[in-house]
């Protein structure tokens, strides 16, 4: 099996499962991956590589799902803000399916209140569109506006979360397993679990959806609300620092540090890349700059590897048409018929 790790100056001695099963870069690999930047990409940082780990890191050809490029892909980490992509895959197929619109009503009820960390502050009595809340909840991350979804599609958030599971199932997440709609866990967890690779399969599905990519890509938004409207500004950087970025996800805690879910599209090739765990010893603003460069690295390598081997593939021979020669008339010369011409005529039936 061909491997696909451009990362290949890490080292990795250590078994997966606690924190020194990260994968750490070296200053070689780090020097590496600040060459490759896309044209017009203006993806800076003023942190330093040295000692930056991650849990795992994936490039995916949107189209088919094929792995362009990949490390440690089936390492555990946990997604924090990331999982909110699930949440906001069941809402779009709910609406693909009939099921509501966007235009849909939520009325807020006590529990999405009681959320912490990233919000817009719902209130119980509250009402809001299904399209508000998908904005609330791609832009600012809102961890209320997660549960407020989950509360309204299945009742409980307890249901909507064991509705998660089984789709990831189903779309052949293995390594997945959901605790929360919305990514916000504390301490010792329980914990949302999944790999770079399961995000990745959870990604290839969002892109297939035609409505998914417009909320993702949206850079501001007014939450409007009676007295109280916020503006809302998308996490995602890469929407501005990199060409052809319109989406997906971003997501930090201190449990999970910053991961990252993007996609990038160049003429008719989108690609893919899935960054999960990244931290520094610099802190948390510098592990998520350091993830969102690595996650532009790894877009600029797909797209590279889209375009060889669209390169590659043999050109169809334009075919030319060509103009069968016209037939001779055959000239049959004639003769006077004779007595076996007569005698051949009596006996014909």
């Amino acid at each position: 099996m061909p491997d696909n790790n451009i990362y290949a100056n890490r080292s990795c001695p250590d078994a997966p499962g606690g924190d020194q099963s990260r994968v750490r870069f070296t200053t070689a690999a780090a020097l590496l991956l600040s060459l490759i930047q896309p044209a017009g990409a203006v993806v800076t940082t003023r942190y330093s590589d040295a000692g930056m780990t991650i849990s795992g890191a994936i490039c995916l050809d949107a189209a088919t799902g094929a792995v362009l490029a990949e490390n440690k892909a089936d390492w555990p980490g946990h997604p924090a803000s990331v999982t909110k992509l699930m949440t906001f895959l069941l809402v779009l197929e709910d609406i693909r399916d009939h099921k509501i619109t966007l235009g849909s009503r939520v009325n807020i009820g006590r529990e999405p209140s009681r959320e912490i960390g990233s919000r817009v502050g719902l209130s119980p009595q509250e009402n809001f569109s299904i399209e508000e809340l998908l904005f609330a909840l791609m832009l600012q991350s809102a961890n209320d506006a997660a549960v407020a979804l989950a509360v309204d599609r299945e009742g409980t958030t307890s249901a909507f979360v064991a509705r998660m599971n089984r789709r990831a199932a189903e779309l052949g997440m293995s390594r997945t397993h959901y605790v929360t709609p919305n990514g916000m866990t504390q301490g010792r967890g329980p914990h949302d679990d999944s790999t770079a690779r399961d995000l990745g399969k959870l990604c290839v599905a969002i892109c297939r959806l035609p409505e998914a990519l417009r909320f993702t890509s949206t850079k501001t938004y007014t939450f409007r609300r009676p007295l109280r409207p916020m503006d809302l500004t998308n996490h995602n950087h890469l929407l501005t620092l990199y060409p052809g970025c319109d989406g997906l996800k971003t997501g930090w805690t201190q449990a999970a540090n910053a991961s990252i879910a993007t996609t990038a599209k160049e003429g008719e090739r989108r690609v893919i890349a899935v960054v999960l765990g990244c931290d520094s010893p610099g802190g948390a603003k510098a592990a998520q700059r350091l993830r969102d460069k690595l996650a532009a690295d790894l877009m600029t390598e797909g797209l590279s590897k889209l375009k060889q081997i669209e390169a590659g593939k043999p050109k169809a021979v334009p075919q030319t048409a060509t103009v069968a020669p016209t037939a001779k008339k055959a000239v049959i010369a004639r003769k006077e018929p004779d007595f076996w011409d007569w005698l051949g005529d009596l006996f014909s039936f």
